[in-house]
């Protein structure tokens, strides 16, 4: 803060004001003493400090920022590092002169000794060589998720006898892109099922839409091109080769964005919400778990809205695009947990993770079905109340609880460890 902040606005410097005082001294004691000397001097101070005005002011000047953030995508906690170009262009050489970057809320100066988002920017040249650039990089720690406007550049600037200052705001903002944080969780296992499209097999770690070749007993008609006859052999009959089509291991992860189960700032912008937070990033940790484990992950709303492209098995950037996806995703308007548990009704899914808020008892009668119809049924939910936790367990969900900025690596490793797998019940609703 300056030491002097109503000075701080006025146009003169200290330097320039103490100009003109002793102008006016000197005039003063020039007409009383009648020293003409006195007169020239104070005529030749208030000229000079009305010239460095008129210069400053008046002579064309033009200056540009403009940003590079470096991870250009920030993963909220993380630090980023900002390059600033600006060019300035001046009829005139220009002094030193100060810098300040708007930073948004969401971010904050790191703690980085010298990377604060202010500072002196050197002396520059005239216009006649060319636009001067000068390049100052500061460090920020994004601290919110959401899109984050970084600027203006406020620059002020002075004369070259330092008598006048000028402010201005330089540039236009810049988007910096905060994305939820990607824990590393801890991997599953004991995974029941058969070889099928929604559970983990030996076939699903060959390959992924791979064709696998099994044979068949021989039946009329069959090409003799086809016959297997190392099989032929072994069985003592006939057999030929019969094309199977591999499928994909399939798992769910649920956002429940239900405004109910929320409290009313995690509606109004991103990053409001301390516990919705938490759940946005349990769900893509969860994500890219699954993805790192071979699954088809689909991403979707309490409602089945897809949040997200379908993520296949190994696909870092697909996850990488989830998370940009819901940078700036925000809880809505209230959702009926009954929409989520018709969506499985009659299907045998693999792993089905649900990340949701405070839940009623209502609530867990309505996803009591869910559980019924995957393999690895996990409930992450951010609440403390052990009734709630226990009534999700008793109907068959692992259940890992979360709070508001906690742990999620442990929040999930409870929930793997809550309950032995149950196996898929296919029985239709």
């Amino acid at each position: 803060m300056p030491r002097w902040p109503l000075l701080s606005r006025l146009p003169l410097t200290l330097r320039g004001l103490g100009a003109l005082v002793l102008a006016a001294a000197c005039g003063m004691l020039a007409q009383r003493f009648g020293i003409a000397e006195l007169a020239y001097v104070g005529a030749l101070l208030a000229a000079a400090v009305v010239v460095s005005a008129a210069t400053l002011y008046l002579l064309p000047s033009s200056a540009r920022a403009t940003r590079a953030f470096s991870p250009d995508v920030a993963a909220a906690g993380s630090e980023v590092r900002v390059r600033l170009t600006v060019e300035i262009r001046s009829s005139l050489p220009t002094s030193e002169a100060r810098w300040r970057d708007a930073v948004p809320d969401g971010v904050v100066a790191a703690s980085t000794a010298g990377a604060a988002p202010d500072g002196v920017l050197p002396p520059t040249g005239s216009a006649i060589a060319g636009p001067s650039q000068v390049e100052v990089d500061y460090a920020v720690r994004a601290e919110r998720r959401g899109l984050r406007r970084v600027g203006p550049l406020a620059l002020v600037t002075t004369d070259p006898f330092g008598f006048t200052r000028r402010r201005r705001t330089v540039g236009d903002t810049s988007p910096l892109v905060i994305v939820p944080e990607i824990v590393d969780l801890d991997e599953l296992h004991d995974l029941p099922g058969d070889a099928g499209g929604s559970t983990r097999s030996v076939t699903d770690r060959m390959g992924q839409g791979a064709d696998n070749l099994i044979p068949r007993t021989y039946a009329p008609g069959d090409s003799m091109r086809r016959i297997h006859w190392r099989a032929s052999a072994h069985r003592d009959e006939l057999m030929v080769r019969q094309e199977e089509q591999e499928t994909t291991p399939e798992a769910v992860v649920v956002l429940d964005r239900g405004a109910a189960r929320w409290s009313p700032a995690a509606g109004r912008a991103a990053g409001a919400d301390p516990a919705f937070e938490t759940a946005v990033s349990a769900c893509v940790s969860a994500t890219a778990r699954l993805v790192r484990e071979g699954y088809l992950v689909t991403v979707i709303d309490a409602d089945g809205a897809v949040l997200c492209d379908p993520i296949e098995g190994g696909d870092t950037a697909g996850v990488e695009r989830l998370a940009v996806a819901l940078a700036t995703i925000t809880a809505r308007r209230d959702l009926p947990l009954e929409a989520l548990a018709r969506l499985f009704t009659g299907i045998a899914a693999g792993p089905v993770i649900v990340v949701t808020g405070g839940l009623a008892a209502a609530d867990v009668v309505a996803l009591a079905p869910v559980p019924h119809h995957s393999t690895m049924p996990i409930l992450l939910l951010v609440s403390e109340a052990q009734e709630v936790l226990a009534a999700a367990a008793d109907t068959g969900w692992r259940v890992g609880a979360l709070t508001a900025g906690g742990d999620v690596a442990a929040a999930w490793s409870d929930a793997l460890a809550s309950r032995e797998t149950r196996s898929v019940h296919r029985a239709a609703s």
